[in-house]
């Protein structure tokens, strides 16, 4: 009698070992997708970039010092390792190029370029599709990092060699409220 309970006891348990790490190899999973869907978003970022930098050079040929700091924004974000430090780099990136669409406000030619209407218009949806994929990134870590912190599966977390993840955090300068000037 004792023998049935003790074996339903331990079959119980190796039912909830085997659902906790199904649930950690899932959650596991979909945030090393969800890291994937901002390398895809920012791939497509890094590839028009070069055709907009080489759009304006065009027309502003004198604002050489802007496109070497977009450029080497744009090399040091595609070699950027680990979340914090590719975060970083990426907020670089796109501070770079707030510059370059500024620049681009000073010649009426330029803006009124079909290309360059083009790529700014793609840039935008890209950078969009870069912030939910953030969010959808930092869910997903969320989720993660709670399932492998709660009792009494950081016990068996830890034994398997799952650790917590990064979030993707925005830079100090893009934390400050925006200045608008007239």
């Amino acid at each position: 009698m004792y023998l049935w309970i003790i074996l339903g006891l331990v079959v119980l348990f190796l039912l909830w070992l085997v659902a906790t790490y199904n649930s950690l190899v899932t959650l596991k999973n979909r945030t090393d997708e969800a890291a994937s869907d901002i390398d895809v978003q920012t791939k497509r970022r890094y590839d028009l970039i070069p055709n907009l930098v080489e759009t304006v050079k065009g027309v502003a040929k004198q604002e050489q010092t802007v496109f070497i700091k977009v450029t080497e924004a744009r090399t040091a974000a595609m070699s950027a390792q680990g979340m914090a430090d590719k975060a970083q780099k990426e907020n670089m990136l796109s501070e770079t190029l707030k510059s370059l669409f500024a620049v681009s406000e000073n010649y009426p030619d330029l803006k009124s370029s079909q290309n360059y209407l083009q790529l700014q218009t793609e840039l935008t949806d890209t950078e969009d599709k870069i912030q939910a994929s953030r969010r959808f990134y930092n869910a997903n870590v969320r989720d993660f990092n709670i399932k492998i912190e709660v009792f009494p599966t950081s016990i068996f977390a830890g034994m398997l060699g799952y650790a917590k993840r990064e979030f993707f955090e925005a830079a100090g300068a893009e934390k400050e409220p925006v200045k608008v000037e007239f």
